[in-house]
């Protein structure tokens, strides 16, 4: 029996998995490098150890540790989140050696279906449709060179190991192959311990389409339904939504179909995800499979009901799912917005720094899954998401407006963020008429950078007005004293006769 998990990861994943395990009366253990001493997540748990220095390497990627601190500190289980080692099969199969529960599935599978090669081998033989591209791994720029030409161009660049749009380059010409390889195995490399890169076929206009899956340790496996993750930019998504307002239900029917064959094919248990490439004539192709909790799983489990972390504790406990196919049915529409410290002025650098001041919004179907707090110095050293913004509403329609209400009152000061970029995203037309692909990012580019300087410059005057006006009352505060004035006045109404702009 599960009663103490020990959370391999940090920031909001960590903190979203301490929250069911509380609910769950699990108590949680956090693990932290130097530069996360400070992390809400540090605070939350009910335990808390170092593991290391800042580098992701020498922490958060640092097997042998993770795995003393588990014994150390007692803990039943190990969830590792999703990045660094969550699909580390190496990992998995260690801390089960050690005597440890792992919360995800068995490393046989992980490695079958988290080594994207591997996966593309296991769907065609399933019988899944699989994106055009190779099977093996590229050892060299010339090789890379040679291969996209032979499938021809645009091609996309992955790395075998690991999601998040990490390892990704999107080729286009010749010239661009040799470069883009070695920064996808470097970026490969540093993310994921793997430096093993893969060529496919970039479909043009796609949408970008996954399903949820959920298996248990007696060979029953369901599908959650699917998310609509078409907005992405660089290959990283940005604001996701279920359902999808692509999907047909005869369309949807058929892909979920298809996603329990595929995680059946590899016997998978746990919580995981097939992803699928859809074209506009509604043709869909197996594009990856990942092996852990996904940063969007929220607004699964919002229009669905389920507290996915609950599934996966409760399925590595030796339970069997209590739901059935039957039992999934969507109710009403989620969006999430990701909400990250980086400058979209300057092609989205990560912002990190201090954080001044900070106003999350609330009210009746809003979820926020944070780690930022007030005086709290975002690090330099990793993924500069710093939480997720989820709504939901009965309808599409009524959750968009949710959100951009809710974005509207999301207030961080102290560093840049793309709250004000989100904001005019959702007021695209393409968005809100739910006609958007994986090209959203470009088609729209003009209309979303010239909204966020049209912000820019009325908050600039805004700032330069609000520090006039205390420049001015400061000024009035130093003053010598004058005969004692004990009228009760306002200090803006006594400021606004003072300079004409108020008379009483």
């Amino acid at each position: 029996m599960i009663k103490k998990i020990l959370i391999a990861n940090r920031g909001e994943i960590a903190i979203r998995i301490m929250r069911s395990c509380r609910e769950m009366n699990i108590k949680s253990v956090a693990v932290f490098s130097e530069a996360d001493r400070s992390s809400r997540h540090v605070l939350y748990a009910d335990e808390a150890y170092p593991i290391g220095p800042a580098a992701s390497q020498e922490s958060y990627l640092n097997i042998p540790k993770i795995i003393e601190v588990a014994l150390k500190c007692g803990a039943d289980a190990i969830h590792p989140g999703y990045g660094f080692l969550s699909e580390n099969a190496e990992f998995a199969r260690k801390v089960r050696e050690s005597g440890i529960i792992f919360i995800g599935p068995a490393p046989e599978s992980m490695e079958a279906m988290g080594d994207k090669i591997s996966a593309r081998k296991q769907m065609i033989k399933a019988g899944v449709p699989v994106v055009p591209g190779i099977e093996r791994q590229i050892d060299s720029p010339e090789e890379a060179i040679r291969i996209c030409k032979e499938i021809g161009f645009p091609v996309i660049l992955k790395a075998s190991m690991g999601g998040g749009g990490k390892g990704m380059r999107l080729i286009r010409e010749e010239s661009e192959a040799a470069e883009a390889f070695l920064a996808a195995r470097s970026e490969a490399l540093s993310s994921f311990g793997s430096e093993i890169v893969y060529v496919e076929k970039y479909i043009e206009k796609s949408h970008h389409i996954e399903f949820q899956i959920l298996g248990d340790n007696y060979r029953n496996i369901i599908h959650l339904c699917e998310r609509e993750c078409s907005i992405q930019r660089r290959n990283q998504k940005m604001v996701e939504e279920s359902p999808s307002p692509f999907i047909t239900p005869a369309l949807r029917d058929e892909m979920g179909k298809k996603a329990v064959a595929a995680a059946k094919a590899v016997n998978y248990v746990n919580a995981g995800t097939i992803e699928f490439l859809v074209d506009n004539e509604y043709n869909f192709y197996f594009l990856e499979m990942n092996t852990r909790l996904q940063v969007e799983h929220p607004i699964t489990e919002e229009v669905l009901g389920v507290d996915l972390v609950k599934e996966q504790i409760r399925v590595a406990n030796g339970e069997r799912l209590h739901l059935r196919q039957e039992d999934i049915v969507q109710r009403g529409h989620a969006i999430e917005c990701r909400i990250c410290a980086e400058d979209t002025e300057n092609n989205f650098m990560p912002s990190p720094g201090i954080i001044r001041q900070l106003a999350e919004p609330t009210g009746i179907g809003v979820r926020i899954d944070s780690y930022a707090y007030e005086g709290y110095e975002i690090p330099v050293y990793y993924d500069p998401m710093i939480g997720k913004l989820i709504v939901w509403a009965t309808s599409r329609k009524f959750a968009i407006e949710r959100m951009k209400r809710v974005l509207h009152e999301y207030k961080i000061t102290g560093i840049k963020t793309n709250i004000s970029y989100l904001r005019h995203l959702l007021d695209t037309p393409d968005f809100e008429q739910g006609t958007y692909d994986t090209k959203f990012i470009e088609t729209n580019a003009a209309f979303l950078i010239k909204g966020v300087s049209i912000n820019k410059e009325k908050s600039e005057n805004i700032a330069l007005i609000a520090a006039y006006i205390d420049y001015l009352m400061n000024l009035d505060e130093n003053k010598p004293s004058q005969a004692a004035d004990n009228r009760p006045i306002s200090r803006w109404k006594e400021f606004g006769m003072q300079k004409g702009v108020l008379r009483i």
